[in-house]
């Protein structure tokens, strides 16, 4: 089949998308909606995948672009010809498709468009129904969003739901962590913008740090929080006792993640979190706030910990809870890797994406 896949920039995610539907023996066209920002892969665009070229990819979407950027996108589909849309998030790349009159179209969810974009206002509201109703297809990585699309618009009959996954050969399992003795390392590596909570982590990490002076933390990342996070830390005393690792290649990260202790993901909205699986592959206990998507991975004492989501208080009890605990982190890591194993193997999982690809074909409909 030919697939012109529509994305808001290039990321890691879309690395993975772009490669397993060419090694799916697809002919792939890339568009990307926006000039990359914060979070690039460093890999190129896999081969032989086609980057196209249009009036849009330049810099961040404007609505009062909308009628330069559907006018070219039509001409896209009438020279690519394609025989599936495969568009997201919902209220940008789908949208422009859904409007472009082009059938079939696969809206998929990155997550945040329905977990947070959507209640930005009427208007958002608005564009998610009008995309999700008329939408051939519909895939996402977690039921929450699934059953939130469904609310809005979405045929729950024409739905799929399917983890991104990982690659469990890349994040695995190592031996004991290098570093120094004695000490506990947290990580967390989710961006520094408000709807990942990293300010709480933050605060909790104060406070944890004043009770025991053997805990460090590493923060990978940036974001537009970066002064009020480092503020926090500052004016905490353990500025000191946190490691800034930046941006991090794919390629470099499992590293990171095989130095650590306990990984931590305080984010308020998320759908299955590619860097929660990455943490569970690589055998870390994982402490997450209880939002619903992150309640479909961690189960308290198995594989992890929950606490009360923005409450860094409760953060705090439970980081030195399983300090307490150290002892039973390994059999709890273990438990980590089984639940990856299980559910988060992106070759297996990849297999659902290339199902409903066929599921498709021949229903091209101008």
């Amino acid at each position: 089949m030919k697939i012109l896949y529509f994305s808001l920039g290039y990321s890691t995610h879309d690395h993975r998308f772009l490669k397993a539907i060419s090694d799916g023996g697809h002919e792939v066209y890339f568009v990307q909606l926006e000039g990359n920002r914060r979070q690039v892969e460093d890999r190129p665009v896999p081969e032989p995948v086609h980057q196209v070229i249009w009036k849009g990819g330049r810099g961040p979407f404007r609505w009062g672009d909308l009628v330069k950027l559907l006018i070219d996108f039509r001409r896209l589909t009438r020279e690519i010809k394609p025989d599936l849309i495969h568009a997201g998030p919902i209220q940008t790349c789908a949208f422009i498709a859904i409007l472009s009159g082009f059938r079939p179209v696969l809206t998929i969810s990155w997550g945040f468009d329905l977990m947070d974009d959507v209640h930005r206002n009427k208007w958002w509201e608005w564009v998610t129904r009008y995309t999700l109703k008329r939408s051939t297809f519909f895939t996402s990585d977690a039921r929450v969003t699934r059953d939130q699309a469904v609310v809005f618009g979405m045929d729950p009959d024409k739905t799929i739901v399917f983890p991104w996954g990982v690659d469990l050969e890349q994040f695995r399992m190592e031996g004991p962590k290098p570093g120094k003795a004695g000490t506990f390392t947290l990580f967390c590596n989710r961006s520094w913008e408000p709807r990942y909570g990293v300010d709480v982590l933050a605060r909790a990490f104060v406070k944890v740090a004043q009770q025991n002076e053997h805990v460090d933390l590493i923060l990978l990342g940036g974001g537009s929080q970066g002064g009020r996070i480092r503020q926090i830390l500052l004016g905490g005393g353990v500025l000191d006792r946190v490691t800034f690792g930046g941006q991090v290649s794919q390629t470099d990260l499992p590293r990171w993640y095989h130095m650590t202790d306990l990984y931590i993901s305080p984010s308020h909205v998320d759908g299955s979190s590619v860097s929660l699986m990455e943490a569970l592959a690589c055998g870390l206990p994982c402490l997450v706030s209880d939002i619903p998507a992150n309640k479909e991975w961690v189960v308290d004492d198995e594989n992890g910990w929950l606490f009360r989501d923005g409450d860094a208080d409760h953060l705090a009890e439970r980081i030195l809870a399983a300090i307490a605990q150290k002892e039973k982190l390994p059999g709890i890591g273990r438990a980590s890797r089984q639940s990856a194993e299980m559910r988060a193997d992106w070759k297996k999982n990849s297999e659902a994406l290339m199902n409903v690809y066929r599921s498709l074909g021949g229903k091209h409909a101008q």
